[in-house]
């Protein structure tokens, strides 16, 4: 038997594929606006609105407006909920409805929840902060640390859907949503569960958040244009532009999606996960980390690097980050690294930091399914360190096969997925 009529990979491995998708994205709702929008080349970012950014030297970002949590959820779910949980449930029920998931016919109890994050509740942990100092602390919300904790998304996705089974929340930083994907799959393949909803998200945009990574002087400060401010790549970039979101994927073993009838076209074929153990925030420059995340990738696929057909970047239009991955895929892919198409979802998004992996993930499943992979905008200055073929200002179409994902967190901590089409 082949190994999709085995129901196994190519390892042996009991098959995860890929069967629903959701987002809630800078763009707003729906994986069908993100990825039209993607491929049009068309930037989310814009001035901030939601709150005051005076004195800040980054004033723009990928942030989402209008969204309305009531449309996803009843009134009193949502105000129990912050705002990166919102996004998260959101996201989920697009995903779990894509999936032609029928809940009360299913063992809820085999369907688990793997979520990244970054931080949690930041805007409700400023606004309660300035309320503790002006109020006292016993006028504080008592649902505040419910609210805000990072493992919470997890926890009302699992709530909200009467999900019983396994259960986690990975935080790290802006490897959570990769890092989540690449968990629920060994969760699956393991057999504690048939079915996993996983991704990530973030909602970390108000003056704490704002101001901390502008402090580290890790943001642009390109703001006169905020469509072009995202450079990943490009000479000319000078730091990440922040966004918020949700990009929520349902996993499901190869003989739960025959069992239950759904067409199925990708699977997460391989993960590696590695530490730089270099420095706080500051990528290794030789990209030995990463090199590690993208090697142990493909050998869990069992993929050499003459098949990977698209690279979705960490792409963060940081002058070091974009450097140092691109090392890192010359190192790993070889000569197969200057033939690979490369493109980064953060030239158009922004930075979603704990939401990056999950959001990026489905640009890179789009790709397989479409024929197309999105391209990198805003690359007009050719860096002589980034000299790979980054897809520049224009979507492209091809035959992919195979992706390769990739994340990067703060702390030296890499996520890599490989995505390929199930035979």
């Amino acid at each position: 038997m082949t190994g999709s009529e085995s129901g196994t990979d190519r390892a042996g491995r009991p098959r995860v594929v890929v069967t629903g998708m959701g987002v809630i994205s800078p763009y707003g709702a729906g994986v069908p606006l993100l990825w039209d929008k993607l491929l049009a080349g068309e930037s989310a970012i814009k001035p901030i609105e939601n709150f005051d950014i005076s004195g800040f030297s980054c004033t723009i970002g990928g942030e989402i407006r209008g969204f309305d949590a009531r449309d996803f959820m009843d009134r009193k779910s949502a105000r129990r909920m912050a705002r990166f949980t919102q996004f998260a449930v959101a996201a989920a029920r697009e995903a779990i409805e894509d999936a032609q998931l029928d809940l009360d016919t299913t063992d809820r109890s085999r369907v688990g929840v793997v979520l990244g994050n970054g931080a949690g509740g930041y805007p409700e942990i400023q606004d309660t902060a300035a309320k503790l100092f002006e109020r006292g602390g016993m006028r504080l919300d008592p649902l505040f640390l419910p609210k805000v904790l990072p493992n919470m998304a997890a926890a009302n996705i699992a709530m909200q859907f009467g999900l019983l089974g396994y259960n986690t929340t990975v935080v790290t930083a802006c490897a959570a949503g990769t890092q989540a994907l690449g968990d629920a799959a060994n969760v699956i393949r393991n057999g504690q569960a048939d079915i996993v909803i996983s991704g990530g998200t973030e909602a970390g945009f108000c003056q704490l958040g704002l101001g901390g990574f502008a402090v580290m002087r890790a943001l642009t400060t390109q703001n006169e244009d905020p469509t072009a401010a995202s450079r990943p790549f490009d000479a000319d970039r000078d730091g990440f532009v922040p966004g918020e979101g949700a990009g929520i994927i349902v996993l499901e073993s190869e003989e739960s999606a025959r069992r239950r009838g759904v067409d199925y076209q990708v699977e997460v074929a391989g993960f590696g996960s590695s530490a730089d153990a270099h420095h706080l925030v500051m990528p290794d420059a030789d990209g030995a980390g990463p090199i590690r995340a993208i090697n142990w990738a493909m050998q869990d696929a069992h993929i050499e690097p003459e098949e990977i057909d698209y690279v979705n970047a960490h792409g963060t239009s940081t002058p070091l980050n974009d450097a140092s991955e691109t090392q890192a895929l010359k190192i790993a892919l070889g000569e197969a690294a200057r033939n690979v198409p490369i493109s980064s979802t953060k030239s158009m998004i922004g930075h979603i930091f704990g939401g990056a992996g999950g959001l990026e993930s489905i640009a890179a499943i789009k790709a397989i399914t479409d024929g197309k992979i999105h391209p990198t905008i805003n690359y007009t200055t050719p860096d002589p360190d980034c000299d790979l073929d980054y897809v520049p200002n224009e979507a492209r179409r091809a035959d992919v096969n195979a992706v390769l994902k990739n994340s990067f967190g703060f702390g030296g901590q890499n996520a890599c997925l490989v995505f390929r089409r199930t035979p």
